[in-house]
């Protein structure tokens, strides 16, 4: 690296952040757990096709945990769960786990081959198991049984398998335990194992939306008395429960009933106190099963995550003190504990996903796991928090990454290009951290804009109830408004824009070239829903089936707002050029939605390519589709935005 940027124009910089530094550098880490002394995780490999390992750390470094080719991932509710469970602090007693060619559970113990602990369903995938807890001799957990290989019905169940293997070829050995709800999570066990709790709701309710605490007695012989309703329903979301670690019976609910996902405390009266009532959130929307946010420690207090916008690690104690861990990470992930310790990923704006072990008591931080290629951190781009007011003076939030390039910059003369991502979701949020990805743009003089749009968690449930009837109205204004404000502060020009987005990030980006064509001169469009109607009538996989209720409206009622608020009903205004990137196995937005836009624009002259990939589903996996996928975007923005991509 020399000591004197040269000037050339933005979008052209030469940069040693490729598009396979982007596939592998943000490998998906996540579900991590103790086992013994060891923090193990799981990795996905997208160099092998997508494969989930279970890894661990040991002092001679990290190592796969299981024998060759095992791939830990669960499909339940489509979005996945928690797929691995120690069955002790001893790691001599081994582990469960779901594998996902056939979504069996099996047993591994360290010097064996994993046994069967689930029978073989009808077909791969026909059954899922996810988020496990262990009681005496069987370990317990959330099955889901689908009804078609679509997964658009499914009946679900807490279920007691064998720790023996007994029900591996004898589905009449799986004891069931509990249903009553739609969706459930899977069970939380009283430290003593005399009472069982766990997470319910019902259709058309998303998980953000309205969820039961029920709580069951468990017999001698196993089974559960009538479980009871604890606390939830109506327009309260509780999205996690724990028990505390000291026997006592409380136990603790992330829940909103004040519009803010706070930690309360359930007493074994069925009474209840809030632990630290604040305008933040301790919580985030329950996309996966037994995602935690809140860890009761050996001591009595609670390790938590919390924040406005991020998600910091803090320590609260039983009489609501809150202290955070020091450190500069802002956003942490997937957290576990001994008791004492806390293992999990973490990222910051100046730092990317990274596992690491901290001890709250002395503040020690232990780094387990470095991003991959980490000699290109000077080029990457430090982000900063924007907030807009749109034109009803509602606030817009988004994280700004600007250009960056320690070689490079810009002629005076000139404003780069601009890039707006819209997440996922669209009950989400994305992350103000390093991000390959992001660099990957950034460091060849594209910036980005990446807009918390109204619906976007981590900002109450005001703020997420913004959305609600209005998909494809306000995130796309409000991502017209982000990108407005750049222009207006004079870093950012109005021809030089562009949007990119996938699955619900992929209908806002397609809705917005309909709904601005003068704003936007190109878009990245990945596995998008686009087709309102055809969403809702044909039908989509179970867990989002009545997701529209609330995004745009009961059906057939709204039937008008399903057509008008479709990025199809937007398609003959669109005169950008596209690039439409599809996973030929996706189940949540199958290839059929890309193709009614592509039938539409047949004729039209806009411009544009159409990708798909097999073996993909929803939210890419493979190093190579990755890849493919970012090379043809560059190649857009270039010929669109003007400028030749820096190599």
């Amino acid at each position: 690296m020399s000591g004197q940027r040269r000037t050339a124009p933005y979008g052209s910089w030469p940069s040693p952040i490729g598009a396979e530094d982007a596939a592998t550098g943000e490998a998906l880490v996540e579900w991590v757990g103790f086992v013994g002394a060891e923090v193990w995780w799981t990795e996905v490999r997208p160099e092998e096709g997508g494969r989930a390992a279970l890894v661990r750390h040991t002092p001679a470094g990290i190592a796969e945990a299981l024998p060759p080719g095992w791939d830990v991932r669960t499909r339940v509710i489509e979005y996945g769960g928690r797929p691995w469970l120690p069955l002790s602090r001893d790691a001599e007693d081994g582990i469960v786990f779901t594998h996902a060619a056939d979504q069996r559970v099996y047993r591994w113990r360290p010097g064996t081959d994993p046994v069967p602990l689930s029978p073989a369903g009808a077909w791969p995938g026909e059954l899922r198991y996810a988020d496990f807890a262990v009681h005496g001799d069987e370990v317990w957990c959330l099955r889901e049984a689908v009804s078609d290989e679509a997964a658009l019905r499914a009946v679900r169940h807490l279920v007691a398998l064998p720790l023996d293997g007994s029900a591996h070829d004898d589905p009449s050995a799986v004891r069931e335990l509990a249903s009553g709800h739609d969706f459930l999570t899977g069970p939380r066990i009283e430290p003593g194992g005399s009472r069982v709790a766990w997470l319910g709701w019902n259709h058309p309710a998303m998980p953000w939306d309205s969820t039961d605490l029920m709580s069951a007695s468990i017999t001698a012989d196993g089974t559960l008395t009538e479980p009871v309703r604890l606390a939830g329903g109506g327009q309260e979301s509780i999205t996690q429960v724990e028990w505390a670690a000291d026997g006592s019976g409380r136990f603790y609910a992330v829940t909103d009933p004040q519009g803010w996902w706070n930690v309360h405390e359930i007493l074994p009266d069925g009474g209840s106190r809030e632990l630290c009532g604040r305008a933040e959130e301790f919580g985030d929307a329950m996309w996966r099963i037994g995602l935690r946010w809140l860890l009761p420690l050996d001591d009595g207090g609670l390790a938590v995550l919390h924040g406005v916008g991020e998600r910091r690690l803090g320590v609260l104690t039983p009489d609501g003190r809150l202290t955070d861990c020091s450190g500069a990470a802002t956003e942490w992930f997937f957290p576990a504990t001994d008791g004492r310790r806390i293992a999990a990923v973490s990222a910051g704006p100046d730092q990317r996903r990274t596992v690491v072990l901290t001890d709250p008591a002395s503040g020690a931080v232990e780094v387990l796991r470095a991003p991959a290629d980490a000699g290109t951190e000077a080029w990457a781009s430090t982000p900063h928090r924007r907030t807009y007011r749109g034109p009803d003076g509602e606030a817009v939030h988004a994280h700004v990454y600007p250009p960056a390039n320690p070689e490079f910059s810009g002629p005076e003369d000139e404003l780069p290009p601009w890039l707006v991502f819209a997440h996922g979701g669209p009950t989400g949020r994305s992350y103000l951290t390093q991000n390959q990805e992001i660099n990957y743009f950034t460091s060849r003089g594209i910036g980005v804009i990446d807009v918390q749009y109204g619906g976007s968690t981590g900002y109450g449930r005001a703020y997420r109830e913004r959305l609600r009837e209005t998909w494809g109205v306000t995130d796309v204004r409000d991502c017209a408004t982000a990108i407005r404000g750049l222009i207006a502060d004079g870093l950012a020009s109005a021809d030089r824009v562009a949007i990119r987005g996938g699955s619900a990030g992929g209908w806002t980006a397609a809705a917005s070239l309909g709904a601005e064509p003068d704003l936007y001169k190109a878009a990245g469009i990945y596995y998008p829903v686009l087709d309102a109607v055809g969403w809702r009538t044909q039908g989509t996989h179970d867990f989002e089936s009545r997701y529209l209720d609330g995004l745009i409206g009961p059906w057939p009622a709204a039937k008008d707002r399903y057509e008008a608020q479709s990025p199809l009903a937007g398609a003959s205004r669109i005169r950008a050029p596209f690039v439409l990137l599809q996973g030929l196995d996706d189940t949540v937005c199958p290839p059929a939605q890309a193709e009614r836009l592509l039938a539409l624009l047949d004729g039209s002259g806009v411009a544009h390519r159409y990708l798909t990939f097999e073996g993909e589903g929803h939210g890419f996996r493979r190093s190579a589709t990755v890849v493919a996928s970012l090379q043809a975007e560059l190649e857009l923005y270039g010929r669109v935005l003007g400028f030749t991509p820096g190599t």
